[in-house]
């Protein structure tokens, strides 16, 4: 594999150079990344304080963001991560042991670079201090940071303890002025040896004339045969810094896929034509002298000693390392903006639409040829927006891992115990639904850290673990996913909320309410049964934005509750809020779509039927009364009603409810468009699409209508 300089890359890298507000967005955003990396970690190792993986892992992400933090201008995030690397570089070592402080101050000087990264201007100085004075405090006083740097050029290799390694081989040529940035090449080679069993050989044949010499210049380059663990990205990580102007060539020479043949007997000339330091016409011509190969080369001046010296030492590694499992593989991956995905769905969706026209065009006229060209272009565009829909799916675990820290600080901050554990993590969203998420789940996740999780004392007084439990889990519902936030505290009091609705005029006193009706009432804006304001909670602006937001998403949420036992709340949100797949349905003049993942059945409404109902909005379906609601009367739209009309029975929060429409025309891959600022505030309408030949037909909110027409019920 080829990671180093040709003319094509060099350009490109000066062309990158030449906008350092470029090379500065690239580093936050990469930066970002090896924070919340950063984070998990640490979360993990406080409970896990042995692991050497994640120990591993918390450094390389801070060593990373140290360096290319100096390299691109960021000298104040590179001098204080160069102080918690020092300490964490004693963890790694053994010096130094994980405890419960090592995690918050290390947590804390995340915070730091963080603020550093984002508003540099609000970063306070004084706490930056205090944070490194605590982490010195921790360094045993026989140990000193600088002391536990000493360490030789180079140090003893590290075995690889996991039996699933792999053999590389590496040439690096650094660039000439490598000194000039000070960069010391050794001190990388060094990292190489930390990363497992290591032969290295330096290359002294582009050294000139002492005569022309440039003493500022570098003109060694090293060969490196290295087995680890730790795959192919750990190497390319040491030398992060400097690739683009480098020559770096990582070729894997012993995996388990190699032979035991292959991998222990390649012979000297077969290394060197492997590295291309020799042609096969060399070879050959070295073969007919009946000299070892080594000593002809060598002889015959084509090649120099040193280069002998490390096709030897690779020759010599490759024998003495016993083949060893594969490390799982390393899916290559490139990285795209998030607006040019956002302009590959949009893309789609056009193509959706115009494939729906041309299979209307060639229905219509029944032309053979043009019917086959038109089912092919439809099974395409199904792929292709299938793939490009997996392409938006995110695993919800990454919005997940980040309530870790916010359940670890309430906690703290509440003198509550609370466990965290999470289920159905790989469960993918969409991107969109995702980033919209965070919010309401922030909001849900404290609501249940202070109202519902009791204090230690009462827990125990009631014969409950003194240690609380919050659980978020996901899994998929058909079209749907649900994301449940269960805790197992004090739960809802039915009577209090109930009570605190009639004081606020929120409903009469003599209303009769289900216990699920009254568990809604919670997410009414303002509504709030807490004794006291807090910094937590209580002021009534929490679940208000939670429904408003999940409303938004085409969502839902249910509560359930039982007092003293807990409260779980349960988010049913869409897979994608691109494409779905809907049912199209007609009323007049007028096109509709309904989200086909809510139809459950579709069934005639006769004059008749309209008739045995005496008047009310009732259907008997198979002996089972279903209520209806008539989209024309909702929607006012004028004209005669046909004799036999359709009822599409949805499923709406585990009830069964009809709407009436005129026709159903059948289903329909629905590209969802966003309505104007105008239609913004229209209920019962959740976007829109466009039809094959160019009609625009409403995309409805089945809930909402259905909210409504519970309300006008109660008004008559």
């Amino acid at each position: 594999m080829y990671l180093g300089r040709n003319e094509q890359s060099h350009r490109e890298g000066d062309k990158l150079m030449s906008n350092p507000e470029q090379h500065k967005a690239v580093y936050r955003e990469e930066a970002h990344e090896l924070l919340a990396e950063l984070e998990t970690s640490l979360l993990e190792l406080e409970e896990k304080p042995d692991d050497a993986e994640l120990i591993g892992r918390i450094f390389r992400a801070m060593h990373t963001i140290k360096g290319s933090g100096a390299m691109f201008g960021f000298d104040d995030i590179a001098a204080f991560t160069h102080e918690v690397e020092t300490v964490f570089d004693m963890v790694r070592n053994g010096l130094l042991p994980v405890t419960k402080e090592l995690i918050d101050l290390t947590l804390s000087s995340r915070d730091y670079i963080k603020t550093l990264l984002d508003e540099p201007d609000s970063a306070d100085k004084q706490k930056a201090g205090e944070i490194i004075n605590s982490l010195k405090k921790l360094t045993p006083k026989t140990l000193m940071p600088d002391e536990a740097k000493n360490s030789p050029a180079f140090p003893s290799p590290k075995g690889n303890e996991s039996g699933t390694s792999v053999t590389y081989r590496i040439r690096f040529r650094p660039p000439i002025d490598i000194f000039t940035r000070g960069i010391n090449p050794i001190l990388l080679i060094n990292e190489l040896y930390n990363l497992g069993e290591c032969s290295i050989t330096a290359q002294t044949d582009a050294i000139p004339r002492i005569v022309d010499i440039d003493p500022e210049s570098c003109y060694t380059y090293w060969d490196i045969v290295l087995t680890t663990d730790l795959g192919v990205n750990a190497i390319k990580d040491v030398f992060i810094f400097i690739e683009d102007d480098s020559e770096i060539n990582i070729t894997v020479l012993n995996d388990s896929t190699t032979s035991e043949t292959e991998a222990r007997h390649k012979k000297i000339g077969e290394i060197l034509l492997e590295r291309g330091d020799l042609t096969e016409k060399d070879i050959k011509n070295a073969l007919r002298k009946q000299k070892p190969v080594g000593e002809f080369l060598i002889n015959a001046g084509m090649v120099d000693a040193g280069k002998i010296e490390s096709a030897l030492a690779e020759q010599k590694h490759v024998k003495e390392i016993k083949q060893r499992e594969q490390p799982a593989d390393t899916a290559s991956s490139i990285r795209v903006a998030s607006d040019k995905l956002d302009s590959l769905v949009n893309l789609v969706g056009e193509m959706v639409t115009v494939q729906a026209r041309l299979s209307q065009l060639s229905a219509f006229r029944n032309d053979p040829a043009l019917l086959s060209v038109a089912e092919e272009v439809e099974r395409l565009t199904g792929e292709l927006r299938d793939q490009t829909m997996s392409i938006r799916m995110l695993p919800i675990g990454t919005t997940f891992s980040k309530f870790k820290r916010l359940v670890r600080d309430l906690s703290k901050e509440l003198g509550k115990q609370i466990d965290m554990t999470t289920e159905g993590a790989e469960t993918e969203l969409d991107k969109t639904v995702i980033e919209k998420l965070n919010d309401p789940m922030v909001h849900l996740i404290r609501n249940c850290i202070d109202h519902g999780i009791e204090t230690p004392g009462i827990r125990s007084a009631v014969g409950k673990p003194a240690q609380g439990m919050v659980q978020l889990s996901a899994r998929h519902s058909g079209a749907y996913v649900l994301i449940e936030i269960m805790d197992d505290g004090a739960g809802l009091d039915a009577d209090a909320i109930r009570a605190k609705a009639v004081e606020k005029g929120m409903i009469p006193p003599d209303s009769e309410l289900t216990e699920k009706e009254i568990y809604s009432l919670i997410l009414a804006p303002g509504f709030s049964t807490a004794k006291k304001v807090t910094n937590v909670s209580g002021r009534g602006v929490g679940m208000d934005v939670v429904k408003r937001t999940i409303d938004n998403l085409r969502g839902s949420i249910g509560i359930t509750s039982q007092k003293g036992t807990g409260t779980t709340i349960t988010l049913k949100l869409p897979l994608t809020l691109a494409i779905i797949e809907g049912l199209l349905v007609q009323i007049g003049k007028e096109y509709f779509v309904l989200p086909l993942s809510a139809v459950e059945e579709c069934v005639e409404l006769t004059r008749e039927d309209i008739a045995n109902a005496h008047g009310r909005h009732l259907a008997n379906v198979r002996g089972q009364i279903v209520p209806y609601i008539r989209l024309r009367e909702q929607f006012m739209i004028i004209g005669r009603q046909p004799d036999i009309e359709q009822i599409v029975i949805v499923g709406v929060e585990g009830h069964r409810v009809g709407f009436v429409v005129d026709n159903v025309v059948g289903e329909h891959q629905t590209v969802i468009k966003t309505l104007g600022r105008v239609y913004k505030d229209i209920e019962g309408i959740s976007g829109a699409t466009i039809l094959g030949d160019g009609t625009v037909a409403l995309i409805l909110d089945i809930q909402k209508l259905v909210q409504t027409a519970e309300q006008e019920e109660v008004v008559k």
